[in-house]
C-alpha cells in the first residue's frame, strides 16, 4: 500500500509527504503577549508564566498538530486488532466450526433480518409424487421440496430461561403450579410431559403457555404474568407462518386458547390449523390399533376440537373442526389400551359439543328472526339429545385426586350451559312482539323459554352454593367463566323485560343474582387483576346497581300515576343508559346467542333494553 502511494505521488509531483513546518508550543497568554513561553521539560501545560501569575494555560493544536496525532492514534489501533485477530485465529483453530469468521462488509447482503420463526425467501421446488395412488386427495400428487437444512429447527432454541426472562426456579415453580393443578381441570393437555426439562426441548411456545397462565393464576408468582404473556404473544406470532411445528406447540397453542381470554379466538383457529397440518386427524386409525404415539395424537386432536368449539358458541363464530372420523370415533377411541379416565371426560366434552355445533349450524347467528314452527321439532330433538347425554355421563365420574368431585359437578353444568344455550333460542324476536304478554309463537316455546330461565338459574344456584367449584373458580377455563356472566345478564334481562311472558319468581331471581354478585366479589379478591372473571364480577355489579336505582325510581314515581311494565314511561331504557366497562368490543354481544367476542373484555357497551349488546 505504501509503494502504491509513492507511486501515486510520482505521477503527480509530490514525492514526499508535507512537513508540519512549525509546531505551537506556546501557551495562548504566552502568545497574545508575544513574550517566550517557557514550557514544562514534557512539553505539557501550565508554563512557568501562567503557573506564577495563576493565570489558564492552553495550548492551541494547529490542524497539522492534530492530523500528527490521528496518524499515530490510527496505528495504534490497526496494531492492536491485527493482534486480536492472531488470537482469534488461534481460537478457531482449536475449536473448529465453534467461531464463524467475520463476514467483511462488502460482501454481506443487504437484507440480512430474518423474522424469528421463518425461514426466509429459500426457494421452493416442487415434485410430483410417484406414490401416489388414484384415491389419494388430489393435492397429495404434488409435494413441496425444499433444502432440508432450512427446515430444521435450532438444536436448542430460545426459551423463557435462556433469554433472561425467568429465572430457573421460577420457572420450575409456575410449570409445577400448572402441572399439579390446572392441567388436570382440562384432562392433561401436557399428555406424557412429567418435568419442565422436556417441555423446554421441546417447543418454546408450550413453555411460555405454561407459565403465563399459571403466572396468572399464581398469588405468589403473578407479578411475572406481563412479562410472560409478551413473550407468549411473540412465540405465537413467530409461529403463524413458521413451516415448521410439532404437537408440543399445538398444546401450548391450546392451553393458550383455554385460559387468555384475549387471544383465545385466534389461539384457536391457528391451533386448528397446525393440527390439521401435521395430520392429528389421521391418527385415529393407529390408535384404534392401540399404537401409543397415535394415540397421543388423537387425543390432542380431541383437545384441539374441544377448545375450537368452546370459541365457536362463545364468540358466535363457525367452528373450524369439522365431524371427522377422528370425532366420529370418540367412543370406540375409549376402548383403547391406553385410555384413562382424563380420555373419558375429555370425550364426553367432545359429545356435548358436537350437539351444539349441530345447534349452531341448524339456527345461525340472526337473533332479529324468531325460530320458525317448522324447526321446533329439531330444537326438541336437540333438546332430548342433550338430556340423553347427561343421563350417559352423569354418573361415570368419581373423586379425582387432583380436581376433588369436579368431574362430575362438571357434567352438570356443562349440560344446564347447553341446554341454555339451546333454549335461549326462544327468545329471538321476541322483543319486537307488540304484546309484552304474547311473547313467543306458541305454547311450546314459551315452554323453551322458562326451561332456559330454569336453566340459568341453576348454573347460579350451583355456583353460589358449592363451595368447591367456587375454590376452582381460579383455574377453570374461560367457557365457566363466560357461563357465569351469560346467567347473570340473562336472568337480569328477562326479569326486566319478560315477567309477563315467563313464569319466574322475580324477586328469587334478584336474589340469586345478588348472591352470585357477593360469591365473586368474594372469590375474585385474591384472584390476578387480569382474570376475566375479576373484570366480570365488577361489571355485572354495576349492572345490578342501576338496575335498583331504577326500581327506587319506579316506586317514588308509582305514587303519581299507574305505570305499564314495559311501556316508555316505565322502559328499563333509562336503567342501562352508560357503558359498563367490564368487556371489550363487546358491540356484537346477543345476550339470548352468546355472540360475545371475548378478544378484549376491557368494555362492554352495554345500553337499556340490551339491543346494542
Amino acid at each position: 500500500m505504501e509503494d502504491q502511494i509513492a507511486a501515486l505521488r510520482d505521477t503527480f509531483g509530490d514525492c514526499k509527504p508535507p512537513e508540519i513546518s512549525r509546531k505551537i508550543t506556546a501557551c495562548v497568554a504566552c502568545r497574545k503577549q508575544k513574550i517566550k513561553c517557557h514550557m514544562k521539560a514534557d512539553g505539557q501545560p501550565p508554563c512557568t508564566r501562567c503557573a506564577k501569575r495563576g493565570l489558564p494555560c492552553t495550548v492551541n493544536r494547529s490542524l497539522q498538530m492534530l492530523l500528527e496525532d490521528d496518524i499515530t492514534w490510527k496505528h495504534g489501533i490497526t496494531e492492536k486488532i491485527r493482534r486480536l485477530e492472531g488470537v482469534t485465529n488461534e481460537l478457531m483453530a482449536r475449536v473448529p466450526g465453534s467461531i464463524q469468521p467475520a463476514q467483511p462488509k462488502e460482501q454481506r447482503p443487504e437484507h440480512t433480518e430474518v423474522a424469528e420463526g421463518t425461514d426466509g425467501n429459500e426457494e421452493q421446488t416442487w415434485e410430483v409424487d410417484p406414490k401416489c395412488e388414484p384415491a389419494s386427495i388430489p393435492a397429495s400428487c404434488i409435494s413441496e421440496m425444499s433444502n432440508p437444512s432450512l427446515r430444521e429447527a435450532p438444536a436448542s432454541p430460545a426459551n423463557l430461561i435462556s433469554r433472561g426472562i425467568l429465572t430457573r426456579h421460577e420457572a420450575e415453580e409456575l410449570f409445577q403450579r400448572y402441572h399439579e393443578r390446572l392441567d388436570h381441570l382440562l384432562y392433561r393437555i401436557l399428555g406424557d410431559h412429567q418435568s419442565l426439562e422436556t417441555v423446554l426441548a421441546s417447543s418454546p411456545l408450550l413453555t411460555a403457555a405454561i407459565c403465563t397462565v399459571a403466572a396468572l393464576h399464581s398469588q405468589t408468582f403473578g407479578h411475572l404474568f406481563d412479562k410472560c404473556y409478551r413473550e407468549f404473544k411473540q412465540l405465537v406470532g413467530a409461529t403463524t407462518f413458521s413451516r415448521t411445528h410439532n404437537i408440543d406447540d399445538v398444546r401450548g397453542l391450546c392451553i393458550g386458547a383455554f385460559w387468555l381470554h384475549e387471544l383465545s379466538w385466534s389461539l384457536a383457529g391457528t391451533a386448528v390449523r397446525i393440527a390439521l397440518e401435521i395430520k392429528l386427524n389421521h391418527s385415529i386409525y393407529q390408535a384404534l390399533k392401540g399404537v401409543r404415539s397415535a394415540y397421543m395424537q388423537t387425543r390432542l386432536y380431541y383437545l384441539v376440537y374441544v377448545c375450537d368449539h368452546h370459541c365457536s358458541v362463545l364468540y358466535g363464530r363457525p367452528p373450524m373442526s369439522r365431524d371427522c372420523d377422528s370425532i366420529k370415533a370418540a367412543t370406540p377411541f375409549l376402548e383403547t389400551e391406553h385410555a384413562t379416565e382424563d380420555d373419558v371426560r375429555l370425550v364426553s366434552q367432545v359429545k356435548i359439543w358436537l350437539i351444539s355445533a349441530s345447534v349452531f349450524d341448524t339456527f345461525g347467528v340472526d337473533v332479529e328472526t324468531p325460530v320458525p314452527p317448522s324447526k321446533l321439532a329439531q330444537l326438541r330433538r336437540f333438546s332430548i339429545a342433550l338430556d340423553t347425554w347427561y343421563a350417559d355421563w352423569s354418573d361415570s365420574f368419581g373423586p379425582n385426586a387432583r380436581v376433588g368431585n369436579y368431574p362430575a359437578k362438571g357434567v352438570g353444568l356443562h349440560f344446564h350451559f347447553a341446554k341454555l344455550y339451546l333454549c335461549s333460542h326462544a327468545f329471538r324476536g321476541a322483543q319486537s312482539s307488540p304484546d309484552p304478554r304474547r311473547r313467543f309463537s306458541s305454547s311450546e316455546m314459551e315452554e323453551v323459554a322458562n326451561t332456559a330461565v330454569l336453566c340459568a338459574a341453576s348454573i347460579l344456584g350451583v355456583m353460589t352454593a358449592d363451595t368447591e367449584l367456587q375454590s376452582l373458580l381460579n383455574g377453570l377455563p374461560l367457557c365457566f367463566d363466560t357461563m357465569i356472566a351469560f346467567a347473570v345478564v340473562f336472568l337480569l334481562k328477562v326479569a326486566t323485560e319478560y315477567t309477563d311472558a315467563v313464569t319466574m319468581d322475580k324477586g328469587k331471581m334478584l336474589s340469586l343474582v345478588d348472591q352470585t354478585i357477593a360469591m365473586l366479589q368474594r372469590t375474585t379478591s385474591k384472584m390476578h387483576r387480569q382474570h376475566l372473571l375479576v373484570r366480570i364480577g365488577c361489571g355485572v355489579q354495576r349492572l345490578r346497581s342501576k338496575f335498583e336505582s331504577s326500581s327506587s325510581n319506579n316506586n317514588v314515581s308509582a305514587r303519581h300515576e299507574v305505570p305499564v311494565f314495559g311501556t316508555p314511561q316505565t322502559s328499563p331504557v333509562d336503567l342501562f343508559q352508560g357503558d359498563i366497562e367490564w368487556m371489550q368490543n363487546m358491540s356484537d354481544f346477543d345476550l339470548f346467542n352468546l355472540q360475545a367476542p371475548l378478544s378484549g373484555l376491557g368494555e362492554w357497551p352495554l345500553d337499556g333494553e340490551f339491543h346494542a349488546l
